[in-house]
């Protein structure tokens, strides 16, 4: 799997599997009936920096994005989304696409990356669990989810040890 920069020419082949997973209501706090002008803003646009996964056939197979979470002095904050083919699941592509994303974060000099509402009943709450994040707090019945009704979004963080500062760390012990 090769995992590169999106461009702008790889929207249409993101826009299927973005607007299937948001169309579901179960895992984005993004309203489920946004049409492609306003998918492409929200996930092409900068300060973001996306990418793709492609499979050994050259099929987009998930994307993800990388920006800062807050603005001014706490830009050292990122956040990411992520959204992986439905069909494609369970090829270790969200992990694959997560350990790119967080290398790429601390590559940038992010100090830390938080996600501002992780559907408490979301699969990949396992995944980021098992990347080092942790559960910071829920919001309950935040999020109105099709099958399971009023459930909570959690908001879930990671320190990040961004290129500078793991320089740093490998000078002093020298």
């Amino acid at each position: 799997m090769l995992i590169r920069e999106a461009s702008a020419a790889d929207w249409p082949r993101i826009w299927p599997f973005w607007h299937r997973i948001v169309a579901a209501g179960d895992t984005y706090a993004w309203d489920p009936d946004t049409d492609e002008e306003a998918a492409r803003a929200l996930w092409m646009n900068p300060p973001k920096r996306v990418y793709v996964a492609e499979d050994a056939s050259g099929a987009v197979v998930g994307s993800a994005y990388l920006t800062p979470n807050y603005g001014g002095p706490a830009a050292g904050i990122a956040n990411a989304g992520f959204m992986v083919d439905p069909d494609q699941g369970g090829r270790g592509i969200g992990r694959a696409l997560a350990e790119h994303v967080l290398t790429e974060a601390e590559a940038h000099g992010y100090r830390g990356m938080v996600f501002n509402a992780v559907v408490e009943t979301n699969p990949a709450v396992r995944l980021w669990t098992s990347l080092g994040f942790t559960i910071l707090g829920t919001v309950p019945e935040a999020f109105d989810h099709p099958r399971h009704g009023l459930v909570g979004l959690h908001i879930m963080y990671k320190a990040l040890r961004p290129a500078e500062r793991a320089r740093q760390g490998n000078e002093q012990a020298s």
